[in-house]
């Protein structure tokens, strides 16, 4: 049984592996779960990690924790812990990532600031340390790495977000050739009205064919949000709701492959608004 198992989990990390660029997704957030993983041109509290640019526009503390359980397998959870400073002039943030367990998992720790180019424009960058292991005693090796984003509100409905992880193709084995693909993302958020918001996105490496997402949200009331999303590259539905509870918002969001099944999602965040 545990031999079968292990076989089963190896499968699923196999194919895991191939959908994403490191196990990392490549937006943190339930919000940005439930609208098919969208992300990049957003201004919400993840965006600190999804690109750095928003942090520009930003004027708010806050903290957030996200947890994805991935295909319902506790050996395949991501954690993630993010903080957000405001300064003077943009803001600072710091996040870590934790995917795996025991034998298997991986790590992303990261520095990053965001500042404004005029009104309407931001740039960010984030320093990044990954590290991979590997359990009976196959050990673990980390690279040091960064990501750039851009930001443009080019009106007061419309958000245009351009973000490249890893331009440098860092090495996570100074003794092999392999190196970790850069990736690219690029996306547009337009808010239709005062409770409809739309993103769609497109999302690159030199490895795996193109993927598009998009999403949908829309507003209840003034503290429910509802949610749903499709990405292809394969075919992901997804859908989630979200609440927000003056200085805290709480959401909850799941995505479904339709051969591996379910992967639930849920963020806490806390925000001292000003």
């Amino acid at each position: 049984m545990h031999l079968l198992k292990t076989s089963i989990l190896g499968i699923i990390l196999f194919f895991s592996i191939t959908l994403h660029a490191q196990n990392i997704p490549s937006n943190l957030g339930s919000e940005e779960s439930a609208m098919g993983g969208t992300g990049v041109a957003s201004n919400s509290f993840w965006s600190n990690a999804n690109n750095q640019a928003s942090l520009g526009f930003n004027k708010d503390w806050g903290v957030g924790f996200y947890y994805e359980n991935r295909f319902l397998l506790k050996e395949m959870s991501l954690n993630a812990l993010s903080v957000v400073i405001p300064s003077k002039r943009g803001s600072f943030s710091a996040n870590i990532s934790y995917f795996g367990y025991s034998q298997y998992n991986e790590k992303k720790v990261g520095l990053a600031y965001g500042m404004p180019l005029g009104k309407r424009f931001a740039i960010g960058v984030q320093m990044d340390y990954l590290n991979t292991s590997i359990g009976r005693d196959y050990g673990s090796a980390g690279a040091f790495t960064f990501e750039i984003g851009l930001m443009a509100k080019i009106s007061d409905e419309l958000s245009l977000g351009a973000h490249l992880f890893n331009p440098i193709q860092a090495k996570l084995n100074a003794n092999s050739d392999e190196r970790i693909p850069p990736l690219m993302k690029l996306g547009l958020q337009w808010k239709l009205d005062k409770n409809f918001t739309a993103a769609v996105e497109a999302q690159s490496d030199i490895q795996h064919p193109l993927i598009i997402r998009g999403g949908l949200e829309y507003r209840i009331m003034n503290i429910l949000y509802t949610r749903i999303g499709i990405s292809n590259n394969p075919t992901i539905f997804s859908f989630g709701v979200g609440l927000q509870m003056k200085s805290f918002r709480l959401d909850f969001s799941s995505s479904m492959h339709q051969v591996l099944g379910y992967s639930p999602q849920l963020s806490l965040i806390y925000q001292l608004k000003k």
